[in-house]
């Protein structure tokens, strides 16, 4: 049981309160807009946030999909039931919040009604030598998901290719994904690990630097490109279309050039904790 209500709190704080750093990015970009309309559309914005958070609501009607990213001890115990409560606290989630059920089987068409289903919610793992287990939620609607684009190119692009397909991604992406958005962006493994990469960078928090310095430049040398194409707040114009780019990477082979680009809306719903061994649970996302 405090596990699945672990996990339930994290569905609500992540469906109702955004971390602080975004909610920060987002006051920022409020002072730095300046189009009149671009800077209605961040005020608007900015109260959707607070009234959600008053009157204990989503913050936006699309709830997502589902996803778990978990890091857990080999010490941990009861690891092999840790899926199981995943699960039920989807289905106990999609009542008591409500989400909205968002999970339809490919086929058919046909929806559960409880935001579960056949690799839904997705749940990555991530093992390492230690007693505890860290579980992330994170909720990404389908204006976010539909934007997403992959490219193997050439390695002779190099960065300057690197740059000119994130940027024409989110060009032709426009105002769908509901700006100023969070632009991940996974380079190198293969097809799959990139586009895994890029979802991955969305989880990082936006007041801190990327530790390489490599990546850290090409962040900010596309914040600075995003921001010069006048898409702006809700893609009605204005000089803040992304509130921050982040990087994640792996080694590639020599012939490949592996680039995905996992667009994040406004609504950067996210929320973590730690749960020990003894019971006690930190929740790291958030001030509660």
């Amino acid at each position: 049981m405090l596990i699945e209500d672990t996990v339930l709190n994290l569905l609500r704080l992540a469906a109702v309160r955004l971390p602080e750093d975004v909610k920060a990015a987002l006051r920022r970009a409020y002072e730095l807009e300046g189009n009149p309309l671009g800077r209605l559309q961040l005020e608007n914005i900015l109260e959707n946030i607070r009234l959600a958070e008053e009157e204990n609501v989503p913050v936006c009607q699309d709830t997502g999909v589902i996803s778990f990213y978990l890091r857990a001890g080999l010490g941990f115990r009861g690891l092999n039931s840790i899926e199981g409560a995943l699960y039920r606290a989807a289905r106990k989630a999609t009542l008591e919040i409500p989400l909205r059920p968002n999970s339809v089987d490919f086929f058919t068409n046909k929806n559960p009604g409880d935001n579960t289903g056949r690799y839904l919610p997705y749940i990555s793992w991530g093992l390492f030598n230690g007693d505890y287990l860290d579980i992330t939620v994170l909720l990404r609607g389908g204006g976010s998901e539909n934007a997403c684009t992959l490219k193997m190119m050439d390695p002779s692009a190099g960065l300057e290719g690197v740059k000119e397909f994130v940027l024409d991604s989110v060009i032709k992406a426009g105002g769908k994904p509901c700006p100023p958005t969070i632009i991940g962006v996974g380079l190198g493994g293969g097809a799959d690990i990139a586009t895994s990469l890029a979802k991955r960078a969305l989880l990082k928090p936006l007041d801190e630097e990327n530790p390489n310095e490599d990546a850290a430049k090409l962040e900010r040398d596309l914040y600075e490109l995003i921001n010069m194409t006048g898409i702006g707040p809700m893609g009605l114009g204005g000089n803040i279309t992304t509130l921050a780019v982040r990087v994640e990477y792996a080694h590639r082979h020599p012939a490949s050039y592996p680039v995905a680009v996992a667009f994040q809306c406004w609504a950067a719903r996210r929320a973590t904790a730690r749960i020990y061994s003894d019971g006690r649970v930190e929740y790291l996302s958030h001030k509660i």
